[in-house]
């Protein structure tokens, strides 16, 4: 692709994304945010597995310690501004990353990536220990962002929002990669021997590395608490973390554009499997497999071959994709009445849920929908 047709499409899609809140129905306007937030993500996770060869699986627990942060700061501090309280976010995950990343220096491989996955469960064992601060299983109300005299945020400023900072974050990202800091991340996944044989100091950049990507994911559960306004810590389980993995892998590990692109598609993909949630293990496990067999260098490598009448036509149709309303092939759901089924033990190890928390969860579940805007268009 030329410089010029590099121009223009990266003019058409800023159009496309400043009017696209305007368009499009408040749902999509949720999903775009959403993709936006996992954006910021997987340019964290790819700076630490795709430049630095640290696979980690514990990237839900980053995002938790951010947006756990972010809603406590809302709550007892309501008059920040939405600005510091991200990097609030960014700065406390981030410490906790360093923290984590010093005494793990001395592990990689596999052993890296298991110390990843345990910090992610106990990261979820911390929020359900410190009730008293989260309020457990119960969740955590996240109150509407504010941005000074213009009041609470609605659905199309927190689009604004996670569009402007995704677009800061990869910004940023370009321009870290073609550092010195990025030069020696570059040299470490080449060769940890030749790099320090060079006189690059491994320990010292992987330390960063660890760093900058839990900021990255800090500032994304920043945004992720605001966009979507409850915590749960079911909400940032290991399979959380597994769908960012793939998100690097399908878009291009040490690929700026393809942790964009790869976020985009996870994201659409995980909206339309909704009716098969119970598969989704499954079928991402496969398109993560597929990746590494088939495309190990991701769709940013596989793009490179492609002509640009091929790229316009993929976009295209990720954007049909993105299209289809997810609800409207549910069953259920009709043009007059919403019919939203659950089921509940009342015997068993979860018998001690009842139909109290059956009711509360109900509850809770509509008022989220209604507040994103409802299922399809209706509350």
């Amino acid at each position: 692709m030329t410089a010029r047709a590099r121009r223009g499409l990266l003019a058409a899609l800023a159009v496309g994304l400043a009017a696209w809140p305007w368009v499009a129905p408040r749902y999509f306007v949720f999903l775009a945010s959403l993709i936006f937030v996992n954006v910021v993500v997987a340019l964290g996770l790819n700076l630490l597995s795709g430049y630095t060869n640290q696979l980690s699986f514990g990237h839900a627990g980053f995002l938790a310690i951010g947006a756990y942060t972010a809603a406590l700061v809302a709550i007892h501090a309501p008059r920040v501004p939405v600005v510091v309280t991200l990097l609030a976010a960014g700065v406390v995950t981030a410490l906790v990353g360093l923290a984590f990343g010093v005494p793990c220096l001395r592990l990689g491989g596999l052993y890296l990536t298991m110390a990843t996955l345990a910090f992610g469960f106990v990261i979820v064992e911390a929020i359900l220990s410190l009730d008293a601060l989260t309020h457990g299983a119960d969740g955590l109300r996240v109150p509407a962002v504010r941005l000074g005299a213009f009041g609470a945020f609605g659905d199309t400023g927190r689009y604004y929002l996670t569009a402007v900072t995704a677009t800061l974050m990869v910004a940023a990202a370009v321009n870290l990669v073609r550092t010195r800091t990025g030069r020696a991340f570059l040299a470490i996944r080449e060769s940890e021997i030749a790099a320090q044989a060079s006189g690059v100091p491994v320990a010292a950049y992987k330390t960063i590395a660890f760093g900058l990507s839990a900021f990255y994911t800090g500032v994304a559960g920043g945004l992720f608490a605001f966009v979507v306004g409850f915590l749960s810590p079911d909400a940032f389980d290991v399979f959380l973390s597994v769908d960012f993995v793939v998100m690097i892998i399908l878009g291009g590990l040490g690929s700026v554009p393809g942790s964009v692109v790869g976020a985009a598609i996870v994201t659409v993909l995980h909206d339309s499997l909704a009716a098969f949630q119970n598969y989704r293990p499954l079928i991402f496990g496969v398109i993560l497999i597929a990746c590494m067999r088939f495309m190990p260098g991701g769709i940013a490598a596989a793009t490179r071959r492609m002509s640009m009448r091929l790229v316009v036509s993929l976009v295209l149709a990720l954007m049909t994709l993105a299209a289809v309303p997810p609800a409207g092939a549910q069953q259920g759901v009709t043009d007059t009445e919403i019919v939203i089924g659950c089921s509940n033990s009342f015997s068993g190890p979860l018998a001690y849920t009842g139909e109290q928390a059956t009711r509360y969860g109900v509850d809770l579940y509509l008022k989220v929908v209604n507040d994103a805007g409802g299922v399809n268009g209706r509350k």
